[in-house]
């Protein structure tokens, strides 16, 4: 029985590459010294794999900054604004494309399906001239041959990239991009033709687009693309790998006609029903790569099951053509338990991270052979023994209260338009009111103070002079810049959901969990294992600190129950609302108080919202359903002069607006910037929205610096759909990943295009 992973995480253990990119982005390190790194970690991947016994281990998951991005390069598909003149694709232009530079924009970010990982979105059209660009994916093979290791060189699938892609600019959106299928293919026969000749056996084209509702044209294009390849994939066996769902039955029948395929991959964690398809047929002489270790979750895998799985697939495709794998690429996950230290030893038995699950895939492969470790196998059962019956999950109190929320669907007393009258009379708010999302640089010496306190190193005392010294200094600057509606900046915060997952029970934190988020940004997400409640006041402290220095309003920073869920690994032992009406109840009493102490704007930041969107139509109502009605609860007892705000970054929102229209917020502030405004089409389309609104002005996550004019031209197409009088202006997201000299001259300009608009405005009336 043979073994196979999808992919694996690349910024390393301990964050090697992060610090890598960063100093190299810096100019404080040569892209020798980057590659070198880049080269350690994927050696040691490649080996660790090896050592276990994987049978089929991936190459070309690897990446400096996205897979699509570095499938965007192989294409030579950059669009024009970046000035490549053609050549292989280096460094400058690659990170051109992620980032932005001094005189253009980054490409679009979005979200990776309904992952917290972000891919750049490529940007097509009839014009674009394809060549073959980057050598990536047969160098990188080349490198582990070296090493002594055999790998499966893993594309993003033909169909999938077009299928991930949106139209350039000017470009009409009746333009089919799988049109363009007959221009990428003769690339992708170039690459397969080279790593053929490199010695490559076996590839896998990753198509995780088969598993969303797709129509006949697109299904009809996977047919036409693989059948177009398969004269160029003889003599090699190629995987076609899916993830993240079930694939349709017209899915399925799809892909298992596929020409010149040798096997098929599927997720059987979150796709189970896929397993009824492969029990109505599978063609005798394919693989199948059964996905039965989860890729997206920390969880110790329940081995027996995953034997019992396994077997009555080896009694459907035999055992000759049963390969066990990973559900997903392991991306998704942390990287390797044996860097947390801290971690009780209970708890530590109930998970498995990325270097974890690769010893189960084999694990499962050797049992399956007749090689079973017993003792493995026992410690398995003891650790799933132990999570069920122990004390520590369960708070019946809880429980109780959760059960409770069935009654009612928790709205305010009084509509939007109502309550937004009420707060202006107390807040006495300019027409564009300004202000941030919520954080503020985290400089080195204020990351130091953290680090330093949380290591017993320095007083509490200390501690707290310095956080409310930074907050002063905060607060100093929006007042000099004349911004309307404060932030503190959020100074003592290490992540906006870790920071809340510290303070309530039922969560635990890991040393090194971190899992990448996009390009450098790495994330730790915390670890719900048990029942959640909030045993004490987290932010008032801090919000109440900030607003006796100002006259101002101060916002209270939350975040939302529906982000802290699905930005966490969550326990699979419940179902996930019942996991977020719990921390919907904890949010509901920091608001309460929140507002006791004097507070009068609170913003619950559902930031993920939209991604933890089901992949499948079908399933999108019920998750809404219990997402809004989550976010409801934590607001719906406050009084009207209250302002609730609530702001959601990179993902496609036009499709749920009527949802976000239904957590009745008073204020949403949005992403909108980079995703060049699509978020203003809703409104062009006759949406009506009546609660405040701030479209983002500029794009956060470039060094770039918007010029004044640059931001009052973004102000007035929001004011040619939406009224002035509900109309904010703010950036797209929180400023933390950011210089102060870049932020200061950002936002100076965008207080003053806000100031010149409502001066064109005054002299229009």
């Amino acid at each position: 029985m043979a073994s196979h992973i999808v992919g694996y995480p690349r910024m390393g253990p301990k964050r090697e590459l992060k610090f890598a990119l960063e100093s190299f982005w810096d100019k404080k390190s040569s892209a020798e010294e980057l590659q070198k790194v880049a080269a350690d970690l994927r050696a040691s991947i490649w080996k660790q794999m090896a050592d276990v016994g994987i049978k089929y281990i991936p190459s070309n998951t690897f990446s400096y900054y996205d897979q699509v991005l570095d499938t965007t390069a192989l294409l030579g598909a950059v669009p024009p604004r970046y000035g490549w003149s053609g050549g292989e694709i280096g460094f400058d232009v690659y990170f051109s494309m992620a980032r932005g530079n001094a005189s253009v924009p980054a490409m679009e970010m979005t979200k990776w399906f309904d992952t917290n990982y972000h891919y750049i979105v490529p940007e097509l059209g009839p014009d674009v001239n394809f060549t073959y660009a980057s050598h990536k994916a047969v160098e990188e093979y080349k490198e582990a041959k070296a090493l002594g290791v055999d790998t499966v060189p893993v594309l993003v699938g033909p169909v999938s990239y077009l299928l991930l892609s949106k139209h350039a600019k000017d470009v009409p959106k009746s333009f089919s991009l799988l049109s363009l299928l007959e221009k990428i293919l003769p690339i992708y026969k170039e690459v397969v033709a080279e790593l053929k000749a490199a010695g490559a056996s076996w590839i896998q084209f990753d198509e995780p687009k088969l598993i969303m509702d797709l129509d006949s044209e697109q299904l009809q294009a996977f047919t036409d693309a693989y059948s177009e390849l398969e004269s160029s994939l003889s003599g090699l066996h190629v995987i076609v790998e899916t993830y993240f769902a079930d694939v349709t039955e017209e899915a399925y029948k799809t892909l298992i006609s596929l020409k010149g395929v040798s096997g098929f991959g599927f997720d059987l964690v979150r796709g189970a029903q896929t397993i009824d398809l492969i029990k109505g047929g599978f063609p005798s002489d394919k693989y199948l790569f059964a996905g039965v270790v989860d890729g997206r979750n920390i969880w110790a895998n329940d081995l027996v099951a995953s034997i019992d799985t396994l077997k009555t697939l080896e009694g459907i495709v035999g055992k000759d053509k049963l390969v066990v794998s990973t559900s997903s690429s392991l991306l998704h996950t942390a990287v390797d338990l044996v860097n947390e230290p801290k971690l009780d030893k209970e708890l530590k038995s109930w998970l498995a991270f990325a270097a974890q699950k690769v010893v189960e895939v084999n694990a499962l492969a050797k049992a399956l052979s007749g090689h079973k470790d017993e003792a493995f196998f026992s410690a398995n059962a003891a650790a799933l023994a132990s999570r069920k019956s122990s004390p520590r999950v369960t708070n019946e109190a809880v429980q109780k209260a959760a059960a409770a929320l069935k009654g009612s669907d928790h709205r305010r007393a009084t509509n939007v338009s109502s309550r937004l009258e009420a707060q202006q009379k107390k807040l006495n708010l300019p027409i564009l009111p300004t202000t941030t999302i919520g954080s503020f640089p985290q400089t080195l010496d204020l990351r130091r103070v953290r680090r330093e306190y949380k290591a017993k190193k320095i007083s509490e005392n200390d501690y707290v002079t310095a956080i409310k010294e930074e907050i002063r200094k905060v607060v100093q600057l929006q007042e000099e810049l004349d911004i309307d509606v404060l932030v503190h900046g959020e100074p003592e915060r290490n992540d906006m959901v870790e920071y809340f997952g510290e303070q309530l029970s039922g969560f635990a934190f890991t040393a090194n969990g971190w899992v990448q988020s996009y390009g450098s940004r790495c994330v730790k997400p915390p670890i719900i294992y048990g029942d959640v409640s909030r045993p004490k006041p987290m932010t008032v402290f801090w919000s109440t600190t900030a607003q006796s220095l100002t006259k101002r309003p101060m916002k209270g920073m939350l975040t939302g129950p529906v982000t802290i869920l699905n930005w966490s690994f969550v326990r699979n032992d419940q179902p996930r609302f019942e996991t977020c009406y719990q921390i919907a109840l904890a949010i509901k009493d920091e608001v309460e108080d929140l507002e006791k102490a004097g507070i009068t704007v609170i913003q619950i930041d559902e930031a993920a919202l939209r991604e933890g969107l089901p992949l499948r139509k079908s399933e999108h109502a019920f998750y809404l359903d219990w997402a809004v009605h989550s976010f409801r609860i934590t607001n719906s007892e406050v009084e009207d002069t209250t302002q609730i705000h609530t702001h959601m970054c990179y993902s496609n929102f036009n499709d749920i607006i009527h949802s976000i229209i239904d957590m009745d917020a008073d204020v949403i502030t949005i992403e909108n910037s980079r995703s060049d405004e699509k978020l203003l089409s809703v409104f062009r389309e006759g949406v009506k929205y009546g609660a405040g609104i701030g479209p983002g002005v500029y794009d956060i996550h470039s060094p770039r610096i918007p010029s004044t004019e640059e931001i009052i031209d973004r102000v007035s197409k929001m004011l040619a759909v939406l009224e002035s009088n509900v109309l904010w202006v703010n950036p797209d997201c929180g400023l933390k990943t950011r210089k102060y000299t870049e932020v200061k001259p950002a936002l100076s300009n965008l207080v003053a295009a806000a100031k010149a608009v409502r001066t064109q405005l005054a002299s229009a009336k």
